[in-house]
Protein backbone atom coordinates (compact mmCIF):
# COMPACT_ATOMS: atom_id res chain seq x y z
CA UNK A 1 0.00 0.00 0.00
CA UNK A 2 0.99 3.41 -0.30
CA UNK A 3 -0.39 6.53 0.93
CA UNK A 4 -0.38 9.83 -1.37
CA UNK A 5 0.39 12.79 0.20
CA UNK A 6 -1.63 15.66 -0.83
CA UNK A 7 1.89 17.37 -2.55
CA UNK A 8 1.95 14.37 -4.49
CA UNK A 9 -1.61 15.35 -6.03
CA UNK A 10 -0.97 19.11 -6.59
CA UNK A 11 2.19 18.01 -8.54
CA UNK A 12 0.47 15.88 -10.97
CA UNK A 13 -2.95 17.93 -11.72
CA UNK A 14 -1.07 21.14 -10.89
CA UNK A 15 1.46 20.24 -13.49
CA UNK A 16 4.31 21.30 -11.92
CA UNK A 17 8.01 21.11 -12.72
CA UNK A 18 8.65 17.87 -11.28
CA UNK A 19 5.36 16.33 -12.40
CA UNK A 20 6.76 13.17 -14.40
CA UNK A 21 9.68 12.32 -11.72
CA UNK A 22 6.33 12.59 -9.37
CA UNK A 23 4.38 10.33 -11.95
CA UNK A 24 7.36 7.68 -12.38
CA UNK A 25 7.49 7.23 -8.56
CA UNK A 26 3.59 7.10 -8.73
CA UNK A 27 3.46 4.17 -11.17
CA UNK A 28 6.34 2.15 -9.64
CA UNK A 29 4.93 2.59 -6.11
CA UNK A 30 2.60 -0.38 -4.44
CA UNK A 31 -0.95 -0.65 -5.11
CA UNK A 32 -3.46 -0.08 -3.52
CA UNK A 33 -3.55 3.59 -3.18
CA UNK A 34 -4.54 5.15 0.11
CA UNK A 35 -5.62 9.18 1.03
CA UNK A 36 -7.21 10.70 3.60
CA UNK A 37 -9.75 13.57 4.11
CA UNK A 38 -7.62 16.28 5.74
CA UNK A 39 -5.18 15.12 2.51
CA UNK A 40 -7.98 15.36 -0.25
CA UNK A 41 -9.07 18.97 1.58
CA UNK A 42 -5.31 20.09 1.31
CA UNK A 43 -4.80 18.95 -2.43
CA UNK A 44 -8.08 20.70 -3.66
CA UNK A 45 -7.86 24.19 -1.92
CA UNK A 46 -4.27 23.42 -2.43
CA UNK A 47 -4.52 23.11 -6.37
CA UNK A 48 -7.63 25.91 -6.23
CA UNK A 49 -5.58 28.31 -5.03
CA UNK A 50 -2.75 27.42 -7.57
CA UNK A 51 -4.70 28.15 -10.42
CA UNK A 52 -5.96 31.06 -9.01
CA UNK A 53 -2.33 32.40 -9.10
CA UNK A 54 -1.77 31.17 -12.27
CA UNK A 55 -4.34 32.05 -14.11
CA UNK A 56 -5.69 35.53 -12.05
CA UNK A 57 -9.03 34.40 -11.13
CA UNK A 58 -10.74 35.40 -8.01
CA UNK A 59 -10.20 31.89 -5.12
CA UNK A 60 -13.83 31.40 -4.89
CA UNK A 61 -16.23 28.59 -4.29
CA UNK A 62 -16.37 27.64 -8.46
CA UNK A 63 -12.14 27.43 -8.14
CA UNK A 64 -12.46 25.07 -5.55
CA UNK A 65 -15.46 22.89 -7.41
CA UNK A 66 -13.14 22.89 -9.81
CA UNK A 67 -9.80 21.31 -8.38
CA UNK A 68 -12.19 19.15 -6.03
CA UNK A 69 -13.65 17.35 -9.60
CA UNK A 70 -9.91 17.15 -10.50
CA UNK A 71 -8.90 15.66 -7.35
CA UNK A 72 -11.70 13.28 -7.24
CA UNK A 73 -11.23 12.12 -10.79
CA UNK A 74 -7.70 11.15 -10.27
CA UNK A 75 -8.28 9.54 -7.08
CA UNK A 76 -10.75 7.15 -9.51
CA UNK A 77 -8.53 6.93 -12.16
CA UNK A 78 -5.82 5.50 -9.60
CA UNK A 79 -8.30 3.69 -7.77
CA UNK A 80 -7.54 5.82 -4.27
CA UNK A 81 -9.06 4.34 -1.26
CA UNK A 82 -10.26 7.45 0.79
CA UNK A 83 -9.49 6.22 5.03
CA UNK A 84 -11.15 6.72 7.88
CA UNK A 85 -9.83 9.51 10.14
CA UNK A 86 -9.87 7.40 13.41
CA UNK A 87 -9.00 8.28 17.30
CA UNK A 88 -6.34 6.52 16.62
CA UNK A 89 -4.98 8.61 13.86
CA UNK A 90 -5.88 11.66 15.50
CA UNK A 91 -3.40 10.65 18.31
CA UNK A 92 -0.57 9.15 16.18
CA UNK A 93 -0.92 12.60 13.85
CA UNK A 94 -0.25 14.44 17.62
CA UNK A 95 2.70 12.15 18.32
CA UNK A 96 3.85 13.08 14.80
CA UNK A 97 3.61 16.62 15.85
CA UNK A 98 5.26 16.35 18.64
CA UNK A 99 8.42 14.62 17.10
CA UNK A 100 8.48 16.10 13.77
CA UNK A 101 6.21 19.44 14.03
CA UNK A 102 6.97 22.68 12.56
CA UNK A 103 5.94 24.06 16.19
CA UNK A 104 8.25 22.10 18.11
CA UNK A 105 11.39 23.12 15.97
CA UNK A 106 11.95 19.95 14.08
CA UNK A 107 13.87 19.76 10.99
CA UNK A 108 10.79 17.91 9.30
CA UNK A 109 8.65 21.22 9.99
CA UNK A 110 5.18 19.17 9.22
CA UNK A 111 2.59 20.67 9.13
CA UNK A 112 -0.96 19.65 10.38
CA UNK A 113 -1.58 17.70 6.67
CA UNK A 114 1.61 16.78 6.99
CA UNK A 115 1.33 14.95 10.45
CA UNK A 116 -2.40 13.56 9.66
CA UNK A 117 0.01 11.68 6.21
CA UNK A 118 2.56 10.43 8.56
CA UNK A 119 -0.50 8.81 10.72
CA UNK A 120 -2.38 7.37 8.19
CA UNK A 121 0.63 6.23 6.70
CA UNK A 122 2.36 4.60 10.16
CA UNK A 123 -2.01 3.09 11.08
CA UNK A 124 -2.22 1.45 7.91
CA UNK A 125 1.60 0.06 7.12
CA UNK A 126 1.60 1.85 3.72
CA UNK A 127 4.92 3.76 1.96
CA UNK A 128 3.98 7.19 1.96
CA UNK A 129 4.82 9.03 -1.29
CA UNK A 130 5.36 12.77 -1.30
CA UNK A 131 7.56 15.42 -2.76
CA UNK A 132 10.34 17.16 -0.95
CA UNK A 133 12.51 16.75 1.86
CA UNK A 134 9.84 16.95 5.11
CA UNK A 135 9.17 13.49 5.51
CA UNK A 136 12.70 12.37 4.58
CA UNK A 137 13.41 13.91 8.22
CA UNK A 138 11.40 11.37 10.11
CA UNK A 139 11.28 7.56 10.28
CA UNK A 140 8.85 7.27 7.83
CA UNK A 141 11.02 8.97 5.00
Amino acid sequence: MTYLDASVIVAILGRENDRESVLRRLEASTRPFLVSPPGVFEAVVSLASKKSRDTRRILDAALIAEAQASVAQFMADIAATEVTITPAIGQAAIEAAKRYGRAVGSPAALNFGDCFAYACAAEHGAALLYKGNDFAQTDLG
